[in-house]
This record gives structure tokens, sequence and C-alpha cells, in this order.
């Protein structure tokens, strides 16, 4: 297929999360050669995510009237991405309509529920406003060769199998003693962090918490209450003083790069991650991992949450340990585990993934059916 113009529109709910979805998925078509417009309502987390941006990627401001001129001006995209159902400006619509309309994609969240392999790749027509007689597809990520598979850059588990965590915690200046377990935390606001703050405290073994920058850190700083605690700094050269608590360690990370925080995953024994894009990551990693899945006030969350954890084969500790993280119900937090089935399940499930194209092979594969 040859060379095509792709416009990615994202609006930024959770930075972390749809932005760093967006901007893989971006990454990874200008890696093809794919020519990609991202447009985005709020660039900001891109400062620290990718501070060098990257080749073939260009990053618009959605607010730019200028640069909306500008695009409406010049060569329609041939692929126009709704980045989770977000709309595009009307005139941008209307400028895909005029050009060769290869395809118009809504790129939907991730989910392992039954519904994503029957909507996935589905057609919606378009009966009003400037895309009138055009159609959608959507497009749904997921775990099974009936979805739409998962963001994976080429050469992502050769780069995985090559990397010395040593060198690389040496550099954040974290103060990890070689003899300490790993545990990573990125996370929102867990009911049950005090709960894991304290059984690591108390642990058998020395533990050293590496605590991400934003909400991590404050919902951490806010438990402990310690007015010594230096302050997140995405500077290049924050403190990394530790808070010592019994068997634990706390290290506080400053903002990272997408590469690093790919390399704080693979650094840890644990992981705990948040959202989707760091779920997807954590997956790649190989590592154990506790997934803290953004609340819904209709519970809609529960139904999610426990559709992954049949389709991962979760043994019943670290189901348990999911739901009580998640906060469903008042169970004790469980002990965590770092080998045996919580080890064994995480790359079972990434054999299975391995074994399936990835999403941009797929979306590619879609739209050349389609043109």
């Amino acid at each position: 297929m040859q060379t095509m113009r792709w416009d990615i529109f994202c609006r930024v709910i959770d930075n972390h999360g749809d932005l760093g979805v967006c901007w893989r998925l971006a990454c990874q078509l200008a890696e093809r050669g794919e020519r990609v417009r991202l447009w985005i309502d709020d660039a900001t987390a891109l400062r620290w995510m990718a501070p060098s941006g990257y080749s073939g990627v260009e990053v618009i401001d959605w607010h730019d009237d200028a640069a909306l001129h500008a695009a409406v001006a010049g060569p329609a995209p041939d692929v126009l991405i709704e980045g989770f159902g977000c709309e595009p400006a009307p005139e941008l619509i209307a400028r895909f309509a005029q050009g060769p309309g290869r395809a118009w994609i809504n790129l939907e969240y991730l989910s392992a529920e039954p519904y994503v392999e029957r909507l996935h790749g589905l057609p919606s027509s378009v009966f009003r406003g400037p895309g009138a007689g055009l159609t959608k597809r959507f497009f749904y990520p997921g775990f099974t060769p009936a979805t739409g598979g998962l963001l994976r850059e080429p050469g992502l588990m050769e780069r995985r199998v090559r990397f010395d965590r040593a060198p690389w915690l040496a550099a954040q200046q974290v103060g990890w003693q070689g003899t300490e377990r790993l545990v990573s935390l990125f996370c929102y606001e867990p009911t049950a962090l005090a709960a894991l703050l304290a059984q690591l405290a108390q642990g058998p073994e020395p533990t050293r918490l590496l605590v991400t920058a934003g909400r991590a850190t404050q919902a951490v700083q806010a438990l402990l209450s310690d007015e010594s605690t230096p302050s997140p700094s995405p500077s290049p050269s924050p403190s990394r003083a530790s808070v010592e608590r019994g068997a634990l360690s706390i290290s506080y990370l400053p903002y990272l790069t997408q590469p690093d925080f790919d390399h704080l995953l693979w650094s840890c024994d644990l992981n705990f991650v948040r959202g989707e894009d760091s779920w997807v990551r954590a997956l790649w990693a190989g590592a154990p991992f506790v997934w803290q899945i953004y609340p819904q006030d209709d519970d809609a969350h529960h139904v999610k949450l426990n559709a992954w954890l049949d389709w991962l084969g979760a043994p019943p500790s670290l189901r348990l340990f999911h739901h009580t993280w998640n906060g469903f119900g008042d169970t004790a937090l469980p002990q965590l585990e770092t080998q045996g089935p919580w080890q064994e399940t995480v790359l079972s499930a990434r054999t299975r993934l391995l074994a399936q194209d990835d999403l941009v092979t797929q979306l590619c594969k879609l739209i050349g059916q389609k043109s």
C-alpha cells in the first residue's frame, strides 16, 4: 500500500492514557513511513512524555485557527481517526470528504468484554453534517484474534530481552540496593493504598516502591503526611531522597518519557498500573501486575474488570487482589505475589498476545480491504 496521510484526533481526558495511546499510534504509523498529523486539545503532557517529538508526526493544537485554515486549504487526509469517539471540527470532516476518503475510523477504548468481538470493524453510516454519505468504522482494540489487537511496536520484545535494569536504575538515582524487591506504583487514589504501604512496611523482605509523578505521588504523600518528603519535579535532576517505613523504602520519580516508563515496568518485580496505555505496557513487560481501572458511576467498571480477569485466567489470589485494590467490597488486601501463579499467568497471556497481529498491522489491513 502506498504512503497515506493520517489525521488522528485526541481530546485529553486522562493525559497519561488517551494521549499516551494516540501518541504511540501516531509514532508507530510514522515508523512505517506514513504521514501523520496528531490533533490535540491539550499537548501539555507531551513535554515530558515525548520531549523530542517523533520524526513524521506533526502535532497540531486543536484550538489553533490558523492551523485549521491551513489544513482545510491543504491536501485532504486519506484516513481520519477519532480517538475514543471525539469529534473533529466540521471543516476538517468536510475536507476529508473531498479527498480520497479511504477510511474514517472511530478508535474505541480497550476492553475484554464480549461485545468487542461483535462490534469490531462494523460500519456506521453518517446521515447528517459535512460527512453525510460517508461511513465510519468502529475499531476495537482487544485481546483476542477477533478484535483489533494491541499497540506493539516492532522489536519490542527484543529490546525487552536486552534490557539491563541496573544501569537504568542507577541513572534514575533511586538508591536501589540490589537485594531489594522493586515495585512500581502508577495509580489514582485507591482506597487500599494505605493497606498496601502497611503490608510492604511490615513485610519479611525489603521492598523499594518507585512512585510515579503526579497523582500517585500525591496519594502516597497524603497518606504519609511527611512534610520532609520532597515534591516531585519534571526536571531532569529532581531530588531522589527516600522515605523509610520498616521494610519499605519509597523513592519518588520525575515524569518519565514513554520509553523510560517502559524501562520502569521492565525493571520492577511487580507493577501497579492504571488506565489503558500502562495496562498494555505492563502486559508486554511480562512481570506480575495489578491494574486499577478507571471508576464509573454506574459500576460498569466492575463488569469490565471481571471480563479482563476472565480472559487473563487470573488465579483466585490475583482476582481477589484486583477486586480489593479497585474497591470492590471490604475484603482485607491479600498478600502480594511476585512469583508463582501471578508470574505464570502474565507470561502465558503475553505469549497468546504475541501470536496475534498488533493493532497497527490490523488497522492497515482493515483500511486496505476497504479502499
